[in-house]
C-alpha cells in the first residue's frame, strides 16, 4: 500500500506540473494584453510599463512561471503587499488574492458536487440494482428506457426547462442560490436542490444502466451460485454476495467520472448563476486574469488526483482481492 501511494503521489506531481506549465504559457499565446486591460483606453507608455512590472510581466516568461510555482510554496512579495504561501498572487482584474478568492468559492462548488453525487449515486445504484433484480420485466425495461433517454441531456438545455417549471410558472421551488449551511442548513439544501437534481440527471442514467451490468454479471459468478446451493435466501445472495463485488466497476469509474463531475458543476453554477469556481474560472478567462486563471485550475486539478489516489486505496477495503501492489 505504502509503495502504491508513493508512486501514485509521484504521478500526480508531475501532472500537475505539466498541468500548471500547458495552462501557463498557452496564456501568452493570447493576443490581449493583461496589462492594456487593466490600464483602460487612454493609456500612455509610461503608465504601461509601470503596470507590467507591478504585474511581473515584465520578465521572460520561464521566470514568470518559476516565481509563481515557487511563491506557492513560499510565498512572494508584490507591489499590494506580501502574499503568504500558498500564493497564486493577486488577480489581474481585481486586486484581490487568488488564494483566498478560491477559498471564498469552493465552498460553493463542493456543496453542489457533494449533493449531485449523493444524488446519482443513490438513484442510480438503487434503480440499477433494481433493475438487475427484475431483469426482464417491465420495471426493468421501463428503467432501461428512461435512461437511455436521460442521458443525452444537457445541463443547459435542462436548467433553463426546470426553472421555468418549478421555479417561474409553479413557484414551488424559490431560485437557486447558495446559502452557507453553517447558517442555515435547511437554506443551503433547498437553495440547492434543483442544481442537484439537474447536474446529477446525466450522471443517474449513466450508473444506473451500469449498476444493472454489474448486478447481472455478479449474479452468474461461482460464489453466488454456490451460495443460491446453499439454501441462502434470494435477498441474502443479492446483498451478501453479489452487492459487494459489483461496486468494484462502480467505484473505478466514478473516480474518473470525477473531473465530468467537477466541469458539470462549473456548467451548473453558471446556468443557475451560483458564484462557485465555475463561475470564477470563466469569468477569470474572459478577462485574462492569470493568476486566477491557474489558481483555478490547480486547485481543481489538486482536489481531482487526490480524490482519484484515495478510489483506488479504497479498493482492497470493498475486494481484498484487488493487489494495489
Amino acid at each position: 500500500m505504502l509503495r502504491f501511494l508513493v508512486r501514485r503521489s509521484l504521478g500526480a506531481i508531475v501532472i500537475l506540473l505539466l498541468i500548471s506549465a500547458f495552462t501557463f504559457f498557452l496564456f501568452f499565446a493570447a493576443p490581449r494584453d493583461p496589462a492594456l486591460l487593466a490600464c483602460g483606453r487612454n493609456c500612455g507608455p509610461d503608465a504601461l510599463a509601470i503596470i507590467h512590472k507591478n504585474m511581473g510581466l515584465d520578465q521572460p516568461v520561464p521566470v514568470q512561471y518559476w516565481h509563481f510555482m515557487a511563491g506557492i510554496f513560499t510565498g512572494r512579495d508584490f507591489a499590494q503587499g506580501p502574499c503568504p504561501a500558498p500564493c497564486f498572487g493577486y488577480s489581474f482584474a481585481t486586486g484581490d488574492a487568488v488564494w483566498n478568492t478560491i477559498v471564498d468559492r469552493f465552498p460553493i462548488t463542493l456543496s453542489l458536487t457533494i449533493g449531485a453525487a449523493a444524488v446519482f449515486l443513490f438513484v442510480g445504484l438503487a434503480t440499477g440494482m433494481l433493475a438487475a433484480w427484475k431483469q426482464g420485466t417491465l420495471l426493468d425495461k421501463l428503467f432501461s428506457s428512461a435512461s437511455l433517454v436521460l442521458s443525452s441531456m444537457q445541463i443547459y438545455f435542462i436548467g433553463p426547462i426546470v426553472l421555468t417549471l418549478l421555479v417561474y410558472n409553479t413557484n414551488l421551488l424559490g431560485q437557486p442560490k447558495y446559502v452557507p449551511i453553517t447558517e442555515d442548513p435547511v437554506g443551503w439544501f433547498m437553495g440547492l436542490l434543483i442544481p442537484w437534481c439537474v447536474l446529477s440527471i446525466i450522471f443517474t442514467a449513466q450508473y444506473t444502466r451500469m449498476a444493472r451490468s454489474a448486478m447481472i454479471e455478479q449474479l452468474q459468478e461461482e460464489h453466488v451460485r454456490t451460495a443460491r446451493a446453499k439454501g441462502m435466501s434470494a435477498a441474502t445472495v443479492f446483498f451478501r454476495y453479489a452487492w459487494r463485488g459489483s461496486l468494484i466497476p462502480i467505484v473505478t469509474i466514478f473516480g474518473i467520472d470525477l473531473g465530468t463531475l467537477f466541469g458539470g458543476a462549473m456548467i451548473t453554477e453558471v446556468t443557475f448563476a451560483l458564484p462557485g469556481l465555475g463561475t470564477l474560472s470563466i469569468e477569470s478567462v474572459l478577462r485574462t486574469d492569470l493568476p486566477t486563471v491557474m489558481g483555478v485550475m490547480l486547485f481543481a486539478a489538486t482536489f481531482i488526483i487526490l480524490f482519484n489516489i484515495i478510489v483506488d486505496a479504497a479498493y482492497a477495503l470493498i475486494d481484498p482481492r484487488v493487489r494495489l501492489a
